[in-house]
């Protein structure tokens, strides 16, 4: 399986689709089918019956996941891609727009 460019935590931008446009702050990665959800991005609704944690049900808002190949990294403000290169003997992800090293 190929390694993710995106992590949990990092600020992306949506690059196509209904939410074209929105940034936000990556809360989590199914590696599986390759989605991720985006504070604040892809919101939808669900429907919750009272429950010990939620004593009053109702409609509860939530972010929905969007593909993986939908988003860029946002770098300094800019959407850019990310690469992998070696520093040293690390193994870290840069930005290809500045060739600045990420983490």
């Amino acid at each position: 399986m190929a390694t993710l460019k995106i992590k949990k935590g990092d600020t992306v931008k949506v690059i196509s689709g209904a939410d074209k446009g929105k940034e936000g702050k990556v809360i989590s990665i199914n590696r599986k089918n390759h989605t991720l959800l985006v504070e604040d991005v892809h919101m939808q609704t669900k429907h919750t019956k009272p429950s010990m944690q939620n004593q009053q049900g109702g409609i509860v808002r939530q972010e929905g996941p969007i593909d993986i190949s939908n988003v860029m990294y946002v770098h300094k403000g800019q959407p850019t891609r990310i690469g992998f290169k070696f520093d040293g003997d690390k193994k870290v992800r840069y930005a290809k727009s500045t060739g600045d090293i990420i983490d």
